[in-house]
C-alpha cells in the first residue's frame, strides 16, 4: 500500500481544518451544545454545502462527491480535534451506508440526495445499549442483539397503510433532531421473529423524542418512543440485515478510530503548549524530565493510534462498495434458507443452497479482513490517556468546566460506552483471527 495521503486527501484535511478553526472554537462548542438540537445548524450548513461532508462517501448518482470512507474519515479527523458537535457521525456514518447497501431505488433515489446536500439529517436507532454488538464490533451481529422478539426493544406489526412500530429506543445518537430514523425492529412474531430496518420520518404520529443528559456533551443522545407509529419498511422483508450492519459497523470504527485520533493529538498539543508556559520553582514544567517522560509516552499511543486509525481507514476505502454487497450477500442467503425450507424443488434448493454457501463465504472473509474495531480499540485507549494526562498536567484549572481538557476524556469515556468497551472489542479481534484457537491447537500439538 502507497502510505502517502493523495493531494486530493490532503486539500480535504485542510479545508475542513481551515473551516473548524474559524467557526468551532471552544466558546462556540460550549454555545452549541447548549442550543435545543445540540450543534450549530449554520456551522453544519458549511460543513454540508461549503465542503459537501455529509455526501462525500455517496456516489456521486446520488448527488455526493464520490469519495470513499477514507476521505469522509480525514475530515472526521479534523472534526474530532475540534470536538465538533455535529450530525455528521449519525447522518453520513451510520444511517446513509445502510441506505445505500439495503434500500430500493426509490427509496435512494429519494433520501440520499437530500442527504447529501445536508437538508436531511439521519441517525441509526437499535434497542437498547447494543450498538456496537449490532455493528459487530463486540460481538456477531448475526446473533440474538435485538432480544429476539421478547418484551422490550421495537416490534414491527403489518397494518392496513403499511407497518406500525411500537416500543421505546435509548442512547440514539442525534435521535432528537434527526430528520428520519433508521430503526431496527422485531417482525414476524415471537415463533417466526426477525429484524429489520424501518423508516420513521421525523413527522410520525405517535413518535416523541426527548433528549438525554449524557456524558459527553459533544455527542448529544436522545430516547425515542414508538407510539403506533408508522413506519416504512427499509428494502424488503427478505433481507438479511445482519451483514450490511457488521460492514457499516466496520467503516464505522475506521471513521471513529481516526476521529478520536485527531482528538488525541490536539488534546496532547494543548498540554506540550500548556507545560511549556506554566512555571514552577523557577522554570517551566515542561523542563522536567518526569514530564517529558509522561509526555513522550503519549505521543507513541498517539502515534501507533493514529497509524492504526489510517491503516482501518484505508481498508474500508479501498472497497467502498462492501457495504452494498453485503446487503446483496444477506439477500442471497436468506433466499438459500427459503429454499432449503421447501418454497422451491430439489433442483432449485440446490442452486439456492449453493448461493448461500458462496455468500457465506463471502461473508466470512469480508469478516476476517475487517480491523476498524481493533483500531478504535487502540484510538479509544489513546485518547483516554492523553486526555488523562492532559488533566493532570493542567494541574488545579484541569479539573474546573471553564477548562476544555475535560471535554476530551469525556470524549474518549462516551464513544467507549457507546462503541465499546476497549476490552471487549479486543476480545472480539483476537476471537474473529481466531488466535486462541490457534494457540490451543499448538498447545495440543506439543
Amino acid at each position: 500500500m502507497d502510505a502517502r495521503f493523495t493531494a486530493e486527501q490532503d486539500e480535504i484535511r485542510r479545508t475542513v481544518r481551515e473551516l473548524l478553526l474559524k467557526r468551532c472554537g471552544p466558546e462556540e462548542v460550549r454555545a452549541a451544545v447548549g442550543t435545543g438540537a445540540g450543534y450549530d445548524p449554520g456551522l453544519w450548513s458549511a460543513l454540508a454545502e461549503q465542503l459537501g461532508l455529509p455526501g462525500l462517501a455517496l456516489p456521486e448518482t446520488y448527488g455526493g462527491v464520490g469519495c470513499t470512507v477514507t476521505e469522509l474519515a480525514l475530515a472526521c479527523e479534523e472534526s474530532g480535534r475540534a470536538l465538533a458537535p455535529s450530525p455528521l457521525l449519525a447522518t453520513a456514518v451510520l444511517a446513509a451506508p445502510l441506505l445505500l447497501a439495503l434500500g430500493t431505488e426509490a427509496q435512494r433515489a429519494d433520501l440520499l440526495p437530500r442527504i447529501a446536500a445536508g437538508a436531511l439529517t439521519a441517525t441509526l436507532a437499535v434497542p437498547g445499549p447494543a450498538l456496537s454488538l449490532a455493528l459487530g464490533l463486540v460481538g456477531d451481529s448475526h446473533g440474538n442483539w435485538a432480544g429476539g422478539g421478547r418484551a422490550g426493544g421495537v416490534q414491527a406489526r403489518r397494518a392496513e397503510d403499511g407497518w406500525r412500530l411500537y416500543g421505546q429506543v435509548e442512547q440514539v445518537l442525534d435521535g432528537h433532531s434527526a430528520g428520519l430514523l433508521v430503526v431496527a425492529a422485531h417482525a414476524g412474531g415471537f415463533a417466526r421473529t426477525r429484524t429489520l430496518l424501518f423508516l420513521v420520518r421525523e413527522e410520525a404520529a405517535g413518535l416523541v423524542r426527548a433528549r438525554q443528559t449524557c456524558l459527553d456533551v459533544s455527542r448529544p443522545q436522545a430516547r425515542v418512543q414508538l407510539r403506533h407509529v408508522q413506519a416504512e419498511l427499509l428494502g424488503d422483508e427478505h433481507v438479511e440485515v445482519a451483514d450490511a450492519l457488521a460492514a457499516t459497523g466496520d467503516a464505522a470504527a475506521a471513521v471513529l478510530a481516526t476521529e478520536a485520533a485527531g482528538a488525541a493529538d490536539r488534546a496532547l498539543e494543548r498540554t506540550v503548549d500548556h507545560v511549556r508556559q506554566r512555571e514552577q520553582f523557577g522554570r517551566a514544567i515542561g523542563s522536567f524530565q518526569a514530564v517529558k517522560h509522561r509526555l513522550a509516552d503519549v505521543y507513541v499511543q498517539v502515534q501507533a493510534a493514529r497509524s492504526a486509525a489510517y491503516y482501518a481507514a484505508w481498508a474500508a476505502g479501498t472497497d467502498p462498495e462492501r457495504t452494498r454487497r453485503a446487503g446483496q450477500a444477506g439477500q442471497a442467503g436468506q433466499a438459500g434458507r427459503m429454499g432449503q425450507a421447501g418454497q422451491a424443488g430439489q433442483a432449485g434448493q440446490a442452486g439456492q443452497a449453493g448461493q448461500a454457501g458462496q455468500a457465506g463465504q463471502a461473508g466470512r472473509a469480508e469478516r476476517g479482513e475487517r480491523v476498524g474495531g481493533l483500531a478504535l480499540a487502540q484510538a479509544l485507549e489513546a485518547l483516554r490517556t492523553a486526555a488523562a494526562e492532559g488533566i493532570q498536567l493542567h494541574g488545579g484549572i484541569g479539573f474546573t468546566w471553564e477548562h476544555e481538557a475535560h471535554l476530551y476524556f469525556k470524549r474518549a469515556a462516551g464513544d467507549e460506552l457507546l462503541f465499546g468497551p476497549v476490552h471487549r472489542l479486543r476480545a472480539y479481534a483476537a476471537e474473529r483471527s481466531g488466535i486462541f484457537a490457534l494457540a490451543g491447537s499448538e498447545e495440543v500439538a506439543v
